[in-house]
């Protein structure tokens, strides 16, 4: 058994339910918090076979809408469905057939006998804005409604040092405690990202007429869709080497802050195929940013009052904000709890990188020049470069292996 399985099967003091769990993301940052896991659900078979692997001897539930009840814990922790709220999904909103999974568990939440101290949830920050917010307004007056105070607030995934520009909204609530404790106790304040025009930027092939994900020094957000409609990894553009490449899948899950290989199981025997596991880790989430949370629920902080920026007026959802009994109020706080020690891409790396594939290329550089957007100067010229060498390589002949 490997380290990180061991400290997941020790006893600790703090117990939580993780729902929706996807490849254990949440359960695996509460481990390294002192967080222990007591039950698992998770549809995806997948999915399924990597909690197996890394949480043996813990309980696995299938289907949330067949759980009757939650065992006693202290944390209940729900990643649950994108897919209606994404900005690369359907747009059908929180009462979506996937993301309106969401009222499963309220309806636990409603009937548990034994109330968990924490309820941690978290989604797209689309769902701040979607609909005018009917997301987040559908889920905090739930949670009202069962007596519960919440705090929610958008973090980035690069506060924790890793090089992924991956924000996500996070609500924390309790009936008992004060979630601004949790949420709000840490700010380091916004950070700059600068572009010296040598570091590595990061895009998203798969998009390019609407939306490009630029991230510096960084890969934009891990999905587990795209607007082409497949997993995929992003492409990074190096300019010192006028070079475009992909990320290799065991660098993906690093940048999730997982183990290298943490997908790599088996099903009936055959490793799951590449692009699945991307699926998988594009769902997850970042391992750092629960350890975080999990480290606060571990040992509450406090809230300063100076963040607090008045009651919500307009009708318009905030980054970050918080219940006031009947009142929504403002948290003016950064999406930057932690300052971790930031790696650049670059050197973050450490598995053989792909070229972009020509036709990956050729389809993003003509929804490019389809398109309006604005991009970096000679971006476009650079993948137009390697557009003509991947074509050349592709079609060379391959050596023997006689």
């Amino acid at each position: 058994m490997s380290k990180a399985n061991q400290q997941l099967v020790s006893g600790n003091q703090l117990r939580c339910v993780g729902l929706f769990a996807g490849i254990g993301g949440f359960e695996l940052g509460f481990s390294r918090a002192g967080i222990g896991t007591e039950l698992l659900c998770e549809i995806e078979p997948a999915a399924q076979h990597v909690l197996l692997k890394s949480f043996p001897g813990v309980q696995l539930e299938t289907d949330i809408c067949r759980i009757s009840s939650l065992p006693q814990v202290d944390v209940v922790a729900a990643g649950f469905p994108c897919q209606n709220l994404s900005l690369v999904g359907d747009n059908a909103g929180i009462f979506g057939e996937q993301s309106g999974l969401v009222d499963e568990v309220f309806r636990l939440l409603s009937h548990s006998q034994n109330s968990p101290r924490w309820v941690v949830l978290e989604n797209v920050p689309f769902m701040l804005w979607q609909k005018k917010g009917h997301a987040i307004k559908h889920v905090t007056s739930t949670l009202n409604n069962l007596g519960f105070r919440w705090a929610y607030r958008v973090v980035d995934a690069r506060a924790f040092g890793l090089p992924q520009r991956r924000r996500r909204v996070v609500i924390v609530a309790s009936r008992t405690e004060d979630p601004r404790s949790i949420l709000f106790a840490d700010d380091t304040g916004t950070r700059d990202w600068f572009d010296d025009g040598e570091v590595p930027c990061g895009f998203s092939w798969t998009e390019g007429r609407a939306g490009l994900g630029w991230a510096v020094n960084a890969v934009p957000t891990l999905k587990g869709g795209s607007a082409i409609g497949i997993p995929s990894p992003p492409a990074v553009w190096d300019r010192l080497k006028d070079l475009i490449y992909t990320p290799e899948i065991r660098d993906a899950e690093r940048l999730q802050g997982f183990d290298h290989d943490w997908t790599a199981v088996e099903i009936e025997g055959k490793p799951i195929k590449v692009g699945r596991r991307w699926k998988l880790i594009g769902n997850a989430i970042p391992v750092p940013l629960a350890e975080w949370i999990g480290g606060r629920i571990v040992s509450p902080g406090e809230f300063d009052c100076s963040y607090d920026a008045g009651e919500l007026t307009r009708n318009v959802w905030p980054n970050a904000a918080f219940s006031d009994g009947d009142r929504i109020r403002v948290a003016n706080v950064s999406e930057f709890p932690e300052a971790r020690s930031y790696i650049g891409l670059r050197q973050f790396l450490q598995y053989p990188t792909r070229p972009l594939s020509a036709r990956a290329t050729a389809g993003f550089l003509e929804r490019a020049h389809r398109g309006s957007l604005r991009f970096a100067d000679g971006f476009l010229e650079s993948a137009a470069r390697h557009l003509d060498r991947q074509r050349t390589n592709e079609n060379s002949p391959q050596p023997s292996s006689s």
